[in-house]
């Protein structure tokens, strides 16, 4: 299993080109399961969950080819993915596949709007949390589905097709916003979720299905009417850029100190976290190109967050600016409310010397003087890249063992830290 050696100590200087997100990628390639003609993303990044979800949807019969870059083309660009799901050869998503990564579950939706029946394994993904399917389930209900678990499956049918219903989620849940859209654009009549998912991601799936022949009206609010039609056609559809990706290396930047442009980055996607580091002292520039971060090496001040929904503080950003508040002028206050298991980094932090009591729900961060390497073991996606933060400002040499967590959400990155200055290689197996 690869592990990743960090020499800490050095300030970030230069460029780091922003990958396509990772959260709209795979809900968009799943929505090429809804039209027999070819679904084309743009700036597609190249991700351990985007290989596993390809072979995913290659099961259900969809053909799907990655062309090259052109030359010329920036390496933050991405990859063109071209995805033709002609006809749907099984409605079946195993659990050796979909226990390995959860945004799988959201085939459900579109198998059963196009099919009339689906079979999908419950699902697995990072361990921080339970997160139940309940709401994808009785969203899917609402639209006239037949749902029976049996043998840690979901059995699905409509077999005469989904009829629109009014959806009210009583919690914001992304998965299930993308769930029941997806199933909702091919039912019959009107459908209307209520407490739908905000975040830009699930925005620009919806955007994607309307340049598909969708109709849905409220796009990025919180009340989703969507109007079913008979089919939808092919599109050609760019990737936002990744706003945890943009957060991540702000705050790694934040940490090191130094200069680098976050080339491609969407400022507007990620408001709250760049309030955050403004108020932390983190100087920040809107450019033509992207988001410039700039700090002089001073401590920074510390922050109490809350992280929320879109538009608040995101939840996947959590463990990256516990990090950095490791580091900070004073004590912070980081209280995570989406996922109940989402403080595992807190002792692989400790063991770099970050002082953290945890008080249920919250974390008080104490800044401290230094930091020093170690080895550290990654649990989750978002956990491992704050140890890469951690280590990159830590004295010493810092390992961090299981690191495929990070192949699965973060593109080049050990090439696009190298690139700035840091001194980070993978150690293979």
């Amino acid at each position: 299993m690869d592990r990743i050696r960090i020499t800490g100590g050095g300030p970030l200087e230069g460029t780091i080109p922003i990958s396509g997100a990772k959260n709209a990628t795979l809900p968009l390639m799943i929505a090429s399961l809804l039209t027999s003609d070819t679904l084309t993303l743009k700036n597609v990044p190249n991700l351990a969950d985007v290989g596993l979800l390809a072979r995913i949807l290659g099961n259900h019969g969809v053909d799907l080819t990655i062309a090259g870059k052109r030359p010329g083309q920036r390496s933050g660009e991405g990859d063109t993915m071209h995805l033709t799901a002609r006809d749907i050869v099984d409605t079946t998503a195993p659990y050796e596949m979909v226990s390995r990564m959860r945004a799988s579950f959201w085939v459900l939706g579109p198998l059963l709007a196009r099919e009339g029946q689906a079979c999908v394994s419950l699902p697995g993904g990072c361990a921080i949390g339970t997160r139940p399917v309940d709401l994808h389930l009785e969203g899917l209900t609402k639209l006239g589905a037949q749902i029976e678990l049996e043998s840690g499956y979901v059995h699905a049918k409509a077999p005469k097709g989904l009829a629109g219903g009014r959806i009210t989620f009583p919690k914001v849940s992304v998965g299930a916003t993308h769930n029941v859209l997806m199933a909702a654009v091919l039912a019959k009549g009107e459908t209307v979720i209520e407490n739908a998912a905000r975040e830009p991601e699930v925005s620009d799936v919806a955007q994607c299905l309307v340049k598909m022949g969708a109709k849905i009206e409220g796009i990025g609010t919180s009340t989703l009417t969507i109007q079913g039609v008979d089919e939808l056609s092919g599109a050609v559809h760019p990737v936002l850029p990744d706003r945890i990706e943009t957060g991540t290396y702000a705050m790694a930047v934040a940490a090191t100190g130094g200069d680098v442009l976050l080339d491609n980055a969407r400022p507007d996607l990620l408001e709250s976290a760049l309030d955050v580091l403004s108020g932390a002292g983190v100087e920040l520039t809107v450019t033509n190109r992207g988001l410039r971060v700039v700090r002089n090496g001073a401590r920074l001040a510390p922050v109490d967050v809350e992280t929320e929904p879109f538009p608040g503080f995101p939840t996947d950003l959590q463990a990256q600016l516990m990090a950095l508040m490791a580091r900070a002028d004073g004590q912070s206050r980081i209280r995570e409310t989406i996922f109940e298991n989402r403080f595992m980094h807190v002792q692989e932090l400790a063991r770099l010397g970050a002082d953290i009591e945890l008080e249920g729900d919250t974390a008080l961060v104490t800044g401290v003087n230094t930091l020093h390497g170690a080895q550290v073991m990654a649990t989750d996606l978002r956990a491992s890249v704050s140890l890469v933060i951690a280590g990159l400002v830590a004295e010493g040499e810092t390992v961090i063992n299981r690191v495929y967590h990070l192949d699965r959400g973060f593109e080049q990155i050990e090439q696009k830290l190298t690139n700035c200055g840091a001194q980070i290689e993978r150690l293979a197996a």
